[in-house]
């Protein structure tokens, strides 16, 4: 049961994000432009490796979670 809980929550906020950022999508305009983010843009090439995002987004969804549990 509990994991049930779980799993809709996780649902329900992924949708409310996919909402979001269709509607909003300058609300996320850090994601991936924050220092200890790497960016190559060559001819061709792009790469993105959101370093410091991800680990901050982690902590906040650990975050919520916690308060979620509670």
């Amino acid at each position: 049961m509990e994991a049930g809980k779980v799993l809709l929550f996780i649902g329900l906020s992924l949708a409310l994000l996919g909402l979001l950022l269709l509607y909003f999508p300058k609300l996320f305009f850090w994601f991936g432009h924050l220092p200890g983010d790497i960016r190559m843009e060559r001819e061709g090439l792009r790469v993105y490796i959101p370093i410091t995002s991800a680990l901050l987004l982690s902590l906040l969804l650990s975050l919520l979670l916690h308060l979620f549990r509670r």
